[in-house]
């Protein structure tokens, strides 16, 4: 029965519960935030402007998405927090409105050799099942599929209890997927023998190789005196044991020259001392050792597929799950949606939906068996963002760090596609960006600045695009920026030539790099552009390549010990005192012995979360306070670290603090853009782009003639961009060449030549299809990244 409405209805008062409109942050003061207090708009878009070093990151990343994470490990028991990441609260006096928050940032993807597209999305999982429930032959469960999985078989006897006590025979077995060569690597190392001795020489005669076991010190005094072979005797003439005792003998207990000591083989103590390092963190001379020393080679058994022979042997129609995960994914994606299996229906579904996301998102052109270490950060956060475009959840806030990073201007319309439908399911969307393609679909902006480092931290304007443009701010008056195309372009003075580049997907590819100008490869992402620079220029002397790989570093390492520049620092606080350099270093003598030169104490507290907390002592300087009475130009040691570079740079250019091999590495970090980081900065804080324009500065001290730069504008705000685009001119101008992969259309329009890769991606690209001067491309109009900078140039 239907019941008739009410004469007196009156719109229901709005329910307390739909109060909560904002997330209203007050007096932020994480990082370089001055007393930072807003108000977000929630299920709405949010974009965060400003330079770089302004303090987005700081406000979005470390204030609300920490405390939303915090407050959400807090609601676990304490035993569960004790295994979970340990979260100090930001440091902020009011937060309010928060909701769950995921974070999707451009952290590279771990470089687990056996970490690939496939296992960090579900994608690899589905497929298992998949195959062990179609795959015929049937070789077992989803675990028989898998190459992190080994297999296993065991036998042995078990007590069992049944009125008596009795013996039975048991065995186990557990089928795994895992090729047993190379351990599910796809790749095998092998030492070369000929780099780690010269077999014509005895040991007494040196015929050890390797870097600390020459010149009789007691690494080689090992070998010579155990007893196992003749020390006098040429290595060719051992025979097999005593061979096998030098390289591979397992450790043994035995007393040399009077000592307790353990004797191993060679190669077992290589690959324990140095093999096991991180290359990048080795002294120069010990990693060149162990490039030559070592060689990889693709699994002879696998065949790279990282899987054993049984799990390749099974098939769905005429396809190995090894042939599934080789495939480009768009590809799979249409191969998936012709099996028609009602058994398994809804596993396809979700598998389906997984993969057309890959499509969706731009990433069709990977394979789920790519390593996962080798995706550039773009890609990387894309792939972090597929787990999201299927979810149910709503009313979530989803915080982006730079989502365009690595993107085409073709490309970026997709993403703020999806950013949209993800407001568009009632999430708030929080994005940090400098792209105006981005800024321009926001609901809302936030400007911070109005510089970076001291000079920033403060709310300039918060507002819609319009208010934004109207507004005097750094980002409102180059918002509209627009580089034009070059009167004249600069003529090459040789050309580096590329022959059959074949690597990843490039088809056979033939092309002239110019040298003495700035020449600029564009593309759509997954064209070839880093497979033709990275794997086919040759890596000769004089060519710097500086790409975004992250720098190594603890929280010991800051811009002044990475640059180098701590060193002549040091020596000149040493002459002005008469005393020893090593007193001037957080990590020697010079240490706080309190908190061993860190500035913070850790205190871990079992279960709960641990706490950072600065040092008592010294109070967070990180130097004992003896060191502190040295001073120079009056600025003790700690003064000098907590200098921006800008004030560096005027304070050892002249008067007692003139020094000038400082002075030269401070001029170069504020040629890059880097003039606001303090110089005590530790590196674990740095942003992607500013790790790079780090490693830019380092290396422009170098003699290469080639630079090659791989995105240099990643994390740059629009006002930054001209003063990169100044650099790299005064590169070009002081007799280097400069070839820079980019998709920004200013730094397009800036090229004297352009090469532009495609035309799609994948096996859809991976040849040339322009190359030419920024004019002739506009005036072409032939290629996706001619049409965009034609729209760009306004021609």
């Amino acid at each position: 029965m239907s019941m008739a409405p009410r004469a007196d209805a009156q719109s229901p008062a709005p329910h307390v519960a739909d109060r909560h409109e904002w997330i209203r942050v007050h007096g932020a003061r994480v990082n370089n935030l001055k007393d930072v207090s807003i108000e977000i708009p929630k299920r709405r878009l949010t974009v965060f402007t400003g330079v770089s070093g302004s303090g987005k990151s700081s406000l979005v990343f470390d204030t609300i998405a920490a405390e939303s994470q915090r407050l959400i490990n807090e609601t676990y028991s304490a035993f569960v927090q004790g295994f979970m990441p340990n979260l100090a609260r930001p440091e902020v006096d009011v937060l309010d409105g928060l909701t769950t928050a995921i974070a999707v940032d451009q952290q590279r993807m771990g470089g687990d050799p056996r970490s690939t597209v496939g296992t960090a999305t579900d994608a690899n999982a589905m497929l298992r099942i998949l195959f062990s429930r179609l795959g015929r032959p049937y070789v077992g469960p989803p675990g028989a599929f898998a190459f992190n999985v080994p297999s296993v078989s065991a036998s042995g006897a078990i007590k069992v209890e049944r009125g008596a006590k009795k013996a039975e025979k048991v065995t186990f077995n557990r089928v795994g997927g895992m090729c047993p060569r190379c351990e599910g690597r796809g790749s095998v190392s092998d030492l070369d023998l000929t780099q780690l001795y010269d077999d014509s020489k005895s040991i007494n005669e040196g015929a050890f190789t390797v870097p600390g076991y020459t010149g009789g010190g007691w690494n080689s005094r090992l070998y010579a005196e155990s007893g196992f072979f003749d020390p006098d005797k040429p290595i060719r003439t051992f025979t097999k044991r005593e061979l096998h005792d030098l390289l591979h003998r397992e450790p043994t207990r035995m007393k040399i020259a009077g000592i307790n000591m353990t004797y191993e083989g060679l190669i077992p103590r290589l690959q324990k001392s140095m093999l096991s390092k991180d290359k990048e963190a080795m002294q120069p001379h010990i990693r060149a050792f162990v490039e030559r020393a070592v060689t990889f080679a693709t699994c002879p058994e696998c065949d790279g597929t990282r899987l054993a022979e049984h799990a390749r042997s099974a098939k769905i129609e005429k396809l190995s799950i090894a042939d599934a995960c080789r495939m480009e994914i768009r590809d799979l994606a249409d191969w998936v949606r012709g099996i028609a299996q009602p058994s398994v229906a809804p596993l396809l579904t979700a598998l389906q939906q997984t993969l057309d996301s890959f499509v969706e998102i731009g990433l069709g052109y990977l394979s789920l068996d790519r390593p996962a270490g080798t995706l550039s950060g773009g890609e990387a956060q894309r792939v972090k963002m597929i787990r999201h475009l299927g979810s149910s959840l709503t009313d979530v806030t989803y915080v982006f760090d730079e989502p365009t990073a690595g993107l085409h201007p073709h490309d970026i319309q997709r993403m703020n596609g999806l950013l949209l439908r993800l407001r568009d399911k009632g999430n708030t969307v929080l994005v940090v960006e400098h792209k105006p393609e981005v800024i321009a679909i926001a609901d809302h902006v936030v400007d911070l600045g109005p510089g970076a480092g001291t000079a920033g931290g403060t709310v300039c304007f918060e507002g819609t695009l319009d208010g934004l443009r109207g507004s005097d701010t750094v980002t409102g008056r180059h918002l509209d920026d627009r580089a034009g195309l070059k009167d004249a372009v600069r003529r090459p003075t040789g050309t580096l030539e590329i022959r059959g580049a074949t690597a990843n997907n490039l088809r056979d590819v033939d092309v002239d790099l110019p040298l003495g100008v700035l020449c600029v490869i564009t593309g759509v992402a997954g064209s070839g552009k880093s497979s033709l620079v990275h794997g086919s220029i040759p890596a000769e002397e004089g060519v710097v390549a500086v790409d975004q790989t992250p720098i190594r570093g603890s929280r010991r390492s800051n811009p002044a010990t990475y640059t180098g520049l701590l060193d002549p620092i040091r020596k000149a606080f040493a002459k002005a005192n008469g005393v020893k350099p090593a007193l001037f270093s957080a990590n020697s003598e010079g240490a706080c012995p309190t908190c061993n030169g860190t500035g913070v104490l850790y205190t871990d507290l079992a279960m709960m979360a641990g706490v950072a907390t600065p040092c008592e002592d010294c109070e967070g300087k990180r130097f004992d306070a003896a060191v502190l009475d040295y001073h120079l130009g009056g600025r003790d040691i700690s003064e000098v670290l907590a200098m921006p570079v800008t004030e560096a740079e005027e304070f050892f250019a002249d008067g007692e603090a003139r020094t000038p091999a400082a002075h030269r590495i401070l001029r170069r970090l504020s040629d890059v853009g880097l003039g606001y980081l303090t110089l005590g900065q530790p590196l674990t804080t740095l942003s992607g782009g500013e790790r790079q324009r780090l490693k830019l500065a380092t290396h422009m001290a170098e003699k290469g003639g080639v630079y090659v730069l791989d995105e240099p504008t990643a994390g740059l705000h629009l006002a930054d961009v001209e003063q990169l685009l100044g650099l790299l001119d005064r590169l070009v101008d002081s007799g280097k060449s400069v070839i820079v992969i980019e998709h920004h259309q200013a730094v397009m329009a800036h090229a004297d030549w352009i090469i532009d890769l495609g035309p799609g991606a994948g096996h859809d690209g991976g040849r040339v299809v322009f190359e030419g001067t920024p004019a002739e491309l506009v005036a072409a109009c032939a290629t996706l990244t001619g049409e965009h900078l034609a729209d760009y140039v306004g021609s």
